[in-house]
């Protein structure tokens, strides 16, 4: 390293690295006066500072406003827009009365339809809904209206939809794709989500079959900043989240692409998913996928996209997308398999490589991927015992989590510098057997479970050459080195940031593994510097730094509120009231209803109110009893036909509410509809709670249940019915929130709740 310093050469690691993310998205310029054919963020954006102004969940204020704006914008292109409105229950037990806008733009064949598609409903309550999905709905208004003005036909019709009731339990969805005629048209859907507030647009594909065609097709378009990988999807697929394409592709067989950013995912579904807190460039990032898309896909024969074939795809600065078949998958292996044999007969053979170094060289990999493992493991349950507040944060992720992040990285960086360090007398073409090793057993491991990640085995290629270099070469040259450890930068360093900010900070053990990992590939580069303790030291340096400023950004403040809740609750059975809340560690705001918070909520636990993360009630205390009018249950039919005896009945609100929460213990459930929709048998006999129903309810419409049991049963049903207007409910004096408070996302909030118990012998 005496010609090329290792400070010059590591330093030039971090410029790939910067680079690397640098060009992964549209660097964000004024636009707003750019010819008419082309997408403008800008013009986009004014889309989304109007679509955000309220809160517009179904059955809200705002929705009809967001609505109308939206049909004024599609009838200004000259679109004929029409509304599709009707009850649907999703796969969750979530019922609402969605208004679909949808409009068609007449291609000159007829082959399959391209639809775009994206949600304009926000999550209730408090939700603006700018990011999720506003940013959505401005893409596909401003990606519109600039394929229009260039007045070319195109040769698919195009069907634009905007759901509603998405944040529900997609129920727009599944009220266009299995109840309107055009669903059958559709070959191909575009849809456009957020998770978050900023931050690169992942490509997500959705198919029952192979991808092949996809890809494909997708490479042709050639968006400028394409960011997918087939690892995004595997990983998406084992998740719990849907989108509104899951339901086309479910229930039509219906493929598409995701598009959707989680970057800062503290805003989702939060009162600060507003508009001035939407990336700039994350907007123009989508608009950047919706043009060329738009403009190749209305020209495809969009009935040739299904394949039986899988590909390994990834992107990489350079080289855009980059695919091979699944096919290629075990020869790929097979072949670094070999070719690691080959390279240990070669170096024995030459005496580059001596048995007790090799074995020596296993100590501090293990050492390394142990203690960070360990670290990473335990970091977040820390760092939440050094900070209660943290556990009112739902999402996992924290205003700080990327000075988290970096900070955790940069220990696992210094703990494998001082590791390695201990072994500096080890030979580096000793110390990199021990990481082919394990590389090759993850690779293995990848291709039999999870194939969509064996694009791994790339930089376990490059590994294999730096080793071979290093072998017959004592004092290699550097930059080959700095060239051969691309690779593994540009494809795990967004992993390092990316699986802690989607899945929460729970996942610093997966960012300290990875960097540890990264490391291994880094090795024929390390191993060469020569003061690895000192590296150790400034990396540990590093990581006190931003462990400091961490926790000087560890509060709340007017910018990044503190999530808190609050609840009144009244017993229509008993005559008591309480107030309740999900807070772990209260503020000022709520504490002084709740007090010491001392009553049992267990009984308020019994029944799980509906909520994302299962988040229960933390502490209730009693309340004044206020006269808030429960709803009215009738039973309108109760007979026995046969073995079943068939109940039902009709539950209408006495007052304006939001939704109406029906629970039951009993299981030998036969069947129920509510609103003459049936509930599937799977989510009946697949339920992990109590609750049976929930309807968000616009127009204060009544709820009608049918439910079959055995004759011989014992139904008990509990109804909660709902407002979200306690703080501005006559008969209340809770004030606002401070400043640098907002209402708790995921949960039930804000709100007026009556329950009802009902035993049917």
């Amino acid at each position: 390293m005496r010609k090329f310093p290792a400070t010059l050469s590591f330093l030039l690691l971090v410029a790939a690295i910067y680079w690397g993310f640098h060009t992964s998205m549209p660097v964000y310029q004024e636009d707003s006066s750019t010819a008419a054919s082309a997408f403008s963020t800008d013009r986009a954006l004014k889309h989304v500072k109007k679509l955000s102004q309220e809160p517009h969940a179904v059955g809200f204020p705002g929705h009809k406003k967001v609505q109308d704006y939206i049909v004024s914008e599609l009838e200004k292109m000259g679109l004929q827009t029409s509304l599709q409105t009707d009850y649907a229950v999703g796969d969750w037990g979530n019922m609402s009365k969605p208004e679909n806008i949808i409009a068609r733009i007449k291609g000159t064949e007829n082959g399959k339809a391209l639809l775009l598609l994206s949600h304009y409903d926000s999550h209730p309550h408090s939700a603006l809904g700018a990011s999720d999905a506003g940013s959505g709905v401005a893409t596909i208004l401003e990606g519109l209206r600039a394929f229009l003005s260039e007045k070319q036909k195109p040769k698919n019709d195009i069907i634009i939809l905007f759901t509603d009731g998405e944040e529900l339990g997609l129920n727009g969805a599944d009220l266009f794709v299995n109840r309107h005629e055009w669903a059958k048209d559709v070959g191909l859907v575009l849809n456009f989500e957020a998770r978050g507030s900023g931050g690169p647009s992942y490509t997500f594909i959705e198919t029952n079959r192979g991808n092949q065609h996809l890809i494909r097709e997708f490479i042709k378009a050639n968006p400028k900043y394409p960011m997918a990988n087939s690892l995004y999807y595997s990983i998406y697929k084992m998740l719990p989240n849907d989108t509104d394409l899951t339901v086309f592709r479910e229930d039509r067989d219906i493929q598409g692409f995701n598009f959707a950013f989680i970057d800062d995912h503290f805003d989702y579904h939060t009162a600060q998913d507003a508009y001035e807190r939407l990336d700039k460039k994350t907007l123009a990032h989508q608009g950047s996928y919706l043009a060329p898309l738009l403009e190749h896909f209305s020209q495809t024969d969009l009935s040739q996209l299904q394949s039986p074939n899988d590909y390994v795809y990834f992107n990489m600065p350079l080289f855009g997308v980059v695919s091979y078949p699944f096919d290629w998958i075990w020869p790929m292996f097979l072949l670094a398999i070999l070719s690691f044999i080959g390279l240990l007969i070669y170096g024995f053979r030459k005496g580059a490589l001596t048995l007790k170094g090799v074995f020596a060289g296993f100590v501090p990999l293990l050492l390394s991927v142990i203690t960070n493992g360990l670290v990473g493991y335990f970091s977040w349950p820390a760092l939440k015992w050094a900070y209660p507040e943290y556990k009112d944060m739902l999402h996992g992720f924290t205003y700080n989590g990327y000075a988290y992040i970096f900070a955790f990285a940069c220990l696992a960086i210094a703990i494998c510098f001082g590791i390695y360090h201990k072994f500096k007398k080890l030979t580096t073409a000793d110390l990199l057997v021990a990481p082919l090793v394990l590389w090759l057993i993850i690779c293995g491991l990848m291709a039999q479970y999870l194939p969509g990640a064996s694009f791994f085995t790339i930089p376990v290629f490059a590994l294999l050459a730096a080793s071979y270099v290093g072998i017959n070469q004592k004092a290699p040259d550097v930059l080959p080195l700095l060239f051969l450890s691309l690779p593994a930068l540009w494809l795990y360093t967004p992993l390092v940031k990316g699986f802690p900010v989607g899945l929460g900070l729970k996942m610093l053990v997966g960012c300290t593994l990875l960097v540890t990992l990264t490391f291994f590939l880094l090795l024929p580069l390390f191993a060469r510097y020569r003061h690895k303790k000192k590296w150790a030291y400034l990396a540990l340096l590093v990581f006190i730094g931003a462990m400091a400023y961490a926790h000087i950004h560890s509060g709340f403040n007017t910018e990044n509120g503190k999530p808190s809740s609050l609840v009144y609750i009244l017993d229509t059975d008993s005559q008591t009231a309480q107030w309740a809340s999900y807070d772990q560690v209260p503020i000022t705001w709520n504490q002084t209803f709740l007090g010491e918070g001392n009553n049992s909520i267990e009984k308020l636990n019994q029944h799980t109110i509906g909520s994302k993360y299962n988040t229960v009630f933390t502490r209730s205390t009693n309340a004044p009893l206020k006269t808030i009018e429960g709803p009215n249950i009738e039973t309108l039919k109760d007979t026995l036909i046969g073995n079943d005896r068939k109940l039902i009945l009709c539950v209408t609100p006495q007052r304006h509410v939001n939704r109406l929460d029906v629970f039951t213990k009993t299981t030998n459930l036969k069947k129920v509809k509510v609103n003459q929709l049936e509930l599937s048998p799977f989510y009946l006999n697949q339920r992990k709670s109590t609750k049976l129903v929930t309807h968000y309810i616009t127009d204060d419409a009544y709820t009608e249940l049918e439910i079959t049991i055995p004759k011989d049963s014992v139904l008990e049903l509990t109804f909660y019915e709902a407002s979200n207007d306690l703080l501005t409910h006559p008969l209340f004096e809770v004030p606002e929130r401070p400043e640098n408070s907002i209402p708790m996302p995921f949960v039930l909030n804000d709100a007026i709740i009556t329950t009802k118990t009902i035993k049917f012998e």
